[in-house]
Formats: structure tokens, C-alpha cells, sequence
């Protein structure tokens, strides 16, 4: 007992050195950069055990907790926005594919587990990176494991500074617009045509709001209710799974969005939970195994494939949103590149850089929120739109 407590504190100590890190340089480095970047110097000089996740008692933890955080992911999903933003998750789709296409055609440089193993991760979230590291250490690629969990680590450095510049470049474009109007007294005429679409959106939420049985019955959901809820999601993914031969995370996700939709699952079912917090940390636990056993000489072999999966992923998006006419989903070529890079980002970090973008732009309040009426939904969108990485890793690891 001892033990495990000691090696789980030594554990808990590197994650808080990484959001101290995140902190003290106001999120220009992640967290999860700095944590897993730790970890990797650490075992590399001989410092940790290599087991040491096992010895703190987080790896059975993480093999229950990952069917419970898809399940509770599914639950996040808003459709109604999805809708109301679809001309942005389908400019997000694209963005996604171009990687998939782009990645894949690095395969006879980079070798076939290593495209694959990268390629859900760079197109999006955590647990992408898990069932990645998992797939691939199971198929005995531990070095294609590793490139899974380093991409994890770095994408945020390659997608935030083309995301925040093209968003900047968008929010340049509508402020001048929006001066102009004002200047010329045609500002509330502007705003009304800027707003018909946001206006006919409420009115159809408000039409077609109806209490659902998780709302209705809210005192009910306590945090023991919702956990167990995600546990049953998770068991029945997985079951499923078995059955079909489908891969558990995408039907974790389906089956989030489905009993969420019904009204029986709260939304954020692991917030509600109040156990959100603790789930993200096993399962990010869950993807540092891959780091333990890397050599200096792995680590040099890792450049290559490292370099030419992003150097090709930022050229496929350049390609699809500024060369092909995907931007004209949109209809703003800037905006469209930005959001094709919310895949490696993410939320909260898509929210972070519109709330950036927008307080550097305007010069009062009025355009700030007009700038944010028309910034954060987009990126804010357009990372979750990237959840569906869940599914891309469902059929990569499959080809492992």
C-alpha cells in the first residue's frame, strides 16, 4: 500500500509540475507537453522505473476509465450546434481528411504503423492518443507507440500558431467591416444582416426545446448515478465490440450521443460527475507506458517521422483550405485554414485563442463581443468536430 501510494505521489508531482508549467507561461506550453516531456527525460536518464504507472496502480484504472470517458464524450456532443455550425464541422472534416490523405502517403518513408499510429492522434484528441499507444504496443511496434505520444505532446506548438494566425487575419477582415458600418450609421443594419442566421437558429431551440427525463429528473442524477451511467456506457461499448467486431471507442462515442440525444444521459455526464478531472488524468496516464522504454538512439530515430508528419499535415491543410475550393464552405479563405488546424487542438485550447484573437483586435466591449459572436463559434466547433478522431483511431488500430 505503501507502495503504490508513494510511486501515485511521484506520479501526481510531474502532472503538477506540468500544470505549474502551463500556468507560469499562460498555456504557451501545455500542460501536457510539459508532463509528458518530463516523463520522457526521466526515464530516458534512469531516474523512473519504467513501470512506473503499474506501480502507482493507474494502468488497471485506465483500462476501465477510457470506455467510460468515450461514452461520457458522446454526451458533450451538442447536435443542434453541430447543425447550426455545419458549414464549420464539415470544413474541419476536410481539414481532417487532407491529413489522413497526406499522412498516408508518407508510408513508404515513414513505414506503415508509423502513418497509422499517427495520423488519429494528429487529428485529434486524448483518447486517440490511448487507443493509438495501446494498438500499437499490442501489435509490437513500440517505437510507432512512442511517435503516438510525442505527436500528442507537440501538436499543440504547430496548430496554435496557424490556427491564432489565420483567426486573427478573419477577425481583422470583419472588425474593418464593422468600423466601416459604423462609421457610414449603417451599424445596426450590419448587425442585423450579421445576426439573421444566429436569430432564425434560437428561434428553432426555442421551438423545439422539450424537457428531457435527465433534466427532469435532475436531483436525481447525483455524482454515484452519473458515474454509474458511464460505467454502463462503457460496458455496453465494449460488449458490443465484442460482439460486432467494431471497435469499443467508436461505439463508446455513438452510444454517448445516442442516450444523450433520448434525454436518459445528462449532458457532460462526467462533469455532472464531478469526476471528469480525475478520468482525463488516468487516461492520459494511460499513454505514458509508451515513453518508458526509449532510448536516446529511439528518440533520434523519431525526428524524421516526427518532422514529416507535421510538415506534411500543415502542407495538406494548406492545400485543401487555400489551394482547393473547400475555403468556400466558409466563404472566408483565413477562417477556413484556421479551423482545418483545430484538430490538433482541441477544446479548451480552440476557446483560448478566439478570446486571444478577439481582446487583441477590438478596442471596446461592442466588438469584442461582436468579434466573439463570430470567432469562437467556429474554432470552439470545429474542435469538437475533431472528436470524430475517435472513430478514425477505431479503424487505424484495426489496421495495425
Amino acid at each position: 500500500m505503501f507502495d503504490m501510494l508513494l510511486w501515485f505521489a511521484v506520479v501526481m508531482v510531474l502532472f503538477a509540475v506540468g500544470d505549474v508549467v502551463a500556468k507560469l507561461t499562460k498555456a504557451r506550453i501545455s500542460s501536457m507537453f510539459a508532463t509528458l516531456m518530463l516523463f520522457l527525460i526521466l526515464f530516458v536518464a534512469g531516474v523512473l522505473p519504467a513501470d512506473i504507472i503499474e506501480k502507482a496502480g493507474l494502468s488497471a484504472a485506465s483500462s476501465w476509465s477510457v470506455p467510460m470517458l468515450l461514452f461520457a464524450m458522446g454526451s458533450m456532443i451538442n447536435l443542434r450546434q453541430f447543425m447550426d455550425e455545419w458549414r464549420t464541422v464539415v470544413t474541419c472534416w476536410f481539414g481532417m481528411l487532407a491529413v489522413i490523405i497526406g499522412v498516408s502517403l508518407t508510408i513508404p518513408i515513414i513505414g506503415k504503423e508509423m502513418a497509422l499510429s499517427a495520423i488519429p492522434v494528429v487529428n485529434g484528441a486524448l483518447p486517440a492518443t490511448q487507443i493509438m499507444t495501446e494498438a500499437a504496443t499490442k501489435a509490437g511496434y513500440p517505437l510507432a507507440a512512442a511517435l503516438a505520444a510525442i505527436t500528442f505532446a507537440v501538436q499543440k506548438f504547430v496548430g496554435t500558431p496557424f490556427a491564432s494566425s489565420a483567426s486573427l487575419r478573419y477577425a481583422q477582415g470583419l472588425i474593418g467591416e464593422y468600423r466601416k458600418a459604423k462609421s457610414s450609421g449603417t451599424l445596426d443594419e450590419f448587425m442585423a444582416a450579421a445576426g439573421k442566421s444566429e436569430n432564425r437558429n434560437s428561434e428553432a431551440k426555442t421551438a423545439s426545446k422539450r424537457i428531457t427525463l435527465a433534466e427532469k429528473f435532475d436531483g436525481f442524477y447525483s455524482s454515484n448515478v452519473c458515474i454509474l451511467l458511464a460505467v454502463v456506457g462503457g460496458l455496453l461499448s465494449v460488449w458490443l465490440g465484442e460482439l460486432t467486431h467494431i471497435n469499443y471507442a467508436i461505439l463508446g462515442l455513438v452510444l454517448g450521443v445516442i442516450f444523450t440525444q433520448l434525454g436518459v444521459v445528462p449532458k457532460n455526464l462526467l462533469q455532472k460527475a464531478q469526476a471528469s478531472g480525475f478520468i482525463n488524468m488516468v487516461v492520459f496516464a494511460a499513454i505514458i507506458p509508451a515513453l518508458a522504454n526509449i532510448s536516446i538512439s529511439d528518440l533520434i530515430d523519431l525526428i524524421l517521422p516526427l518532422v514529416v508528419v507535421f510538415a506534411v499535415s500543415v502542407l495538406s491543410i494548406f492545400v485543401m483550405m487555400k489551394v482547393l475550393p473547400v475555403w468556400k464552405i466558409l466563404g472566408d479563405k483565413s477562417m477556413a485554414f484556421g479551423v482545418g488546424f483545430c484538430q490538433m487542438l482541441g477544446f479548451p485550447s480552440t476557446y483560448l485563442i478566439s478570446v486571444e484573437v478577439c481582446n487583441a483586435v477590438a478596442e471596446d466591449e461592442d466588438e469584442k463581443a461582436f468579434l466573439m459572436s463570430r470567432v469562437m463559434p467556429r474554432l470552439v466547433v470545429g474542435g469538437m468536430a475533431a472528436m470524430v478522431s475517435i472513430l478514425v483511431a477505431g479503424v487505424m488500430a484495426g489496421m495495425l
